[in-house]
């Protein structure tokens, strides 16, 4: 594997060829077209297109749009008595002065730099994720941003902005010697703050190198219920670039927060600062576990730009930067084929069913974002990818499903406009992870019913899936019938009987695409939750005899999910009746079992189950290739297994409270909590060990956050709102 040999600047970043561009390949609203006339044109004289909520055209895959961090509703000034056409050409100008159409002076870059002295002009670069850079964007050069946020750290203060004890190059003109960027560290970082907030804006403005922001067009099923077109409505894609040691592998960099676009109907376009501490960090906390996610890149705030959502009082707006290969969902594909007589509940409605739209973005997905293997077509002709679209979808995302159920994470929302065609954990709202372990659980307090309850996670992947094969069930009948891919102008002239019949013929996987969802789901969550036993056979018994009896302890006495499985690493099967006694004690903590008559039951249960678990483990120990200390390294097997560091609710609630009181402080704490929930086996807070170190101020923090948090935050609720 090759190595990143020089970094560059986020505007030298090197862009993927054509072929695997997402917009030179998907079509473009028509009164957003290519970037030349979009940036040329469009924003000088109609900016408004890309700022007023509205239904795209029904070809059209996206809208072309320029990041604009602003308070809406927008304050313009017009006269009341001037006629339409003058009110109108006033918002225009208005819009126009704070579009970026001045060029920034980048240096040598690949894309232009674009902003407008009329933007806000206060803005901070709070945090900087470093696993998400290094595996992701491995040869973006972020210049001094490290220095700039300081040592990561629970207990700070906003006079400790620069330690001393970093790297050297802290200073504004020392370089990274890895870097192959002429300027300093420290006007690099600025100009990634610049990009990654949303004032200044990449484009590549002539015909050959045309390149321009954008966000998706998607509709959904939300609770169940059909929305109509819904799109990206505060998020908008800037770049995309191949990773060094991979071509094939493209990232997608998304500002979440950065302003209005054609899909945020009534709202702003913004992010509260609340909202982005919980993407920045559960993203990275997601793929720290293994789980298929999004992942993090960085945080800018905006101290002086008033959000209001649910409380009066106004909240911080903050820009999130978020990577992916593709941030394509099952939504994408239901907008261009609507359910038929369905009435939208939102008021922007739906465009009718476009069938060369839905050729267009499968190939696409099958081709880029999937790289489906198909093998030959009949007579020829391209492979049929419809019906392998559907199933390595479904396959994708009971896997990804399978570990949020392993590791006691709820995502709160899953409307299909929210699952993600590669199967990654996307768009982090009023998530929670597993406290006291309920099935029932229900972390969004939007979710009256429980529909999205952990315990139905993995049904409501199956619906969403559903929702992907209903939407392209009728070219899938279309390619069975044909026997190889389907081609342009497929549907022309067909008649609605024949569409019928192909939808029907279609609609006839249904079954077999839900059996993948529950074998794939079963494949991987039982291997999951052995590995979380420090089990190493695989035994069908496990899940009667061992892990739902688990569970089922967990629910009835009220104890915690992630810190029982981090205690159960050190049993060891070798324990006297005493020791057995003195265990399942531990594992019945007083400040969750208060009661006397309780904890004692939950002992006698804890007993009884052990005894099991005793058997199950040395029932293996010629597993563990005869090691003599085998009961160690399975011990350690264990820790890496089961987080030590779990992002509770209430952690996320005290930091979101620090950064928002003070952001110079609170983006050490942002950062260390980061680091943490980015190594969350680690023995933070000292584990075990009774040492001096143990005393130290940062690790008692470390010991705090590690802990359950206040009781009144178990099974905390978050709403929506963000």
């Amino acid at each position: 594997m090759s190595t990143v040999s020089s970094k560059l600047p986020l505007q030298c970043l090197p862009l993927p060829p054509k072929s695997h561009i997402l917009t030179r390949n998907l079509t473009p609203d028509p009164l957003t077209p290519g970037p030349p006339t979009f940036h040329g044109s469009v924003l000088q004289t109609k900016p408004s297109v890309q700022r007023r909520a509205r239904l795209l055209d029904e070809a059209a895959h996206y809208s072309h749009v320029s990041p604009l961090p602003l308070a809406f509703p927008y304050r313009i000034e017009v006269d009341e008595n001037s006629e339409d056409s003058d009110r109108s050409k006033a918002v225009e100008t208005w819009l126009a002065q704070r579009e970026a159409l001045n060029e920034v002076d980048l240096g040598p870059s690949v894309l232009k730099g674009y902003s407008s002295d009329q933007r806000i002009k206060e803005y901070h670069l709070i945090g900087v994720a470093p696993r998400g850079l290094k595996e992701c964007l491995p040869a973006l050069d972020v210049g001094d941003a490290f220095e700039h946020i300081g040592i990561p750290a629970l207990i700070a203060n906003s006079e400790e902005m620069l330690p001393t004890s970093l790297p050297s190059r802290n200073a504004s003109n020392e370089k990274d010697p890895s870097s192959s960027n002429s300027v300093s560290p420290a006007r690099t970082r600025q100009v990634l703050t610049d990009i990654l907030g949303g004032h200044t804006v990449l484009f590549g403005s002539s015909k050959e190198t045309g390149y321009a922001p954008w966000s998706l067009r998607y509709s959904g099923h939300q609770f169940g219920a059909w929305a109509g077109q819904l799109g990206d409505g505060r998020a908008i894609s800037i770049l995309e670039s191949p990773h060094p040691n991979d071509p094939n592998l493209i990232y997608e960099l998304q500002l979440k927060g950065a302003g209005r676009t054609p899909f945020s109907r009534t709202a702003d376009g913004l992010a509260v600062l609340r909202s982005s501490v919980r993407e920045y960090l559960g993203a990275e906390a997601m793929n720290a576990l293994g789980v298929p996610t999004t992942r993090s890149l960085a945080m800018v705030l905006y101290p002086t730009l008033p959000v209001r959502r649910e409380d009066p009082t106004p909240e911080k707006a903050t820009v999130v930067t978020r990577v992916a290969p593709s941030f394509i969902r099952i939504g994408n594909f239901e907008s261009l084929n609507p359910p038929t007589n369905a009435y939208a509940f939102s008021f922007i409605g739906q465009q009718r069913a476009q069938w060369d739209g839905l050729r267009i973005l499968g190939e696409w997905v099958s081709r880029r974002v999937l790289q489906l293997n198909l093998g030959p077509g009949k007579d020829d002709k391209p492979p049929a990818w419809g019906k392998e679209l559907v199933l390595e979808c479904a396959r994708r995302n009971a896997r990804m499903v399978a570990h949020w159920q392993a590791y006691g994470f709820m995502h709160g929302v899953i409307n299909t406009d929210n699952v993600s065609i590669l199967g990654l954990t996307i768009d982090y709202g009023p998530y929670a992870f597993m406290d006291v372990f309920d099935e029932n659980h229900i972390c969004n307090h939007t979710d009256e019913e429980g529909r999205y309850s952990y315990k139905y996670q993995p049904t409501m992947i199956i619906y969403a899936i559903r929702a992907l094969l209903t939407s392209l069930s009728p070219l899938i009948g279309a390619e069975l019938e044909l026997g190889h891919a389907v081609s342009a102008g497929w549907a022309d002239e067909v008649s609605k009987d024949r569409l019928d019949n192909w939808r029907e013929d279609g609609m006839e996987l249904k079954q077999e695409i839900e059996e993948t969802v529950m074998d794939t789901f079963n494949t991987a969550y039982w291997p999951l939750m052995r590995k979380r036993l420090a089990l190493r056979r695989e035994l069908d018994s496990d899940s009667s005899g061992l892990i739902h009896p688990l569970l089922k302890l967990l629910e009835v006495h009220q104890l915690d999910y992630h810190s029982t499985f981090r205690t159960l690493c050190s049993f060891r099967p070798s324990f006297s009746a005493a020791e057995l006694e003195s265990f399942a004690t531990r594992l019945t903590p007083e400040s969750l079992v208060t009661s006397t008559d309780a904890r004692e039951r939950a002992k006698k249960d804890w007993v009884e189950w052990l005894e099991t678990y005793k058997k199950r483990i040395n029932e293996e120990q010629d597993d563990w290739n005869g090691q003599e200390n085998w009961m160690v390294i399975r011990q350690q097997e264990g820790y890496k297994a089961n987080p030590r560091f779990v992002l509770r609710q209430w952690v996320l609630e005290e930091v979101i409270k620090k950064v928002e009181e003070n952001h110079v402080s609170g983006k050490r704490i942002l950062a260390k909590v980061l680091e943490m929930a980015s190594n969350p086996f680690e023995p933070w807070g000292a584990e075990n060990n009774a040492g001096p170190e143990a005393f130290d101020e940062e690790i008692r923090e470390e010991q705090r956050y590690c802990g359950m948090g206040p009781s009144k935050l178990l099974g905390f609720q978050c709403s929506c709102s963000s």
